[in-house]
């Protein structure tokens, strides 16, 4: 079996062919151990990180930017997905702060990547900024 992918563990986008030969898995192409690492878990088990938002309430902006503390199975990826357009939380969020333990039973969580304030902190700064 030969598979041909392109790293993506840095910018470089090494072209590699994995090949398993008699159970043995063979990179080629690769420029570091790292892209050949990545060259085998991608032939043996694809994982992904997520990116993506949930709805929010009670803030300034309607929605929150969140991401899985770790890569998840890739076959994971769409399920995961729509969980996350049914969740709504509400406002005071912080940078790191878990949005849904253990998703799925993977042991992932989900994180937020922003901190948001609710709206009536947000006034209350704005109006002392002018006080100020």
């Amino acid at each position: 079996m030969k598979r041909e992918i392109t790293c993506i563990v840095c910018p470089k986008g090494c072209q590699m062919i994995v090949s398993n030969i008699d159970g043995q898995y063979i990179v080629e192409g690769n420029s570091c151990i790292r892209g050949a690492k990545y060259g085998v878990d991608e032939v043996t088990s694809p994982k992904r990180m997520i990116t993506s938002t949930v709805r929010l309430e009670g803030a300034y902006l309607n929605m929150l930017p969140v991401k899985t503390s770790v890569s998840v199975p890739k076959d994971l990826v769409f399920e995961i997905m729509n969980i996350l357009s049914t969740i709504k939380i509400t406002a005071p969020v912080k940078v790191g702060d878990i949005i849904v333990k253990n998703i799925l039973d993977t042991g992932v969580d989900i994180v937020s990547t922003k901190t948001i304030s609710n709206v009536c902190q947000e006034y209350e700064n704005d109006e002392l900024r002018k006080i100020l």
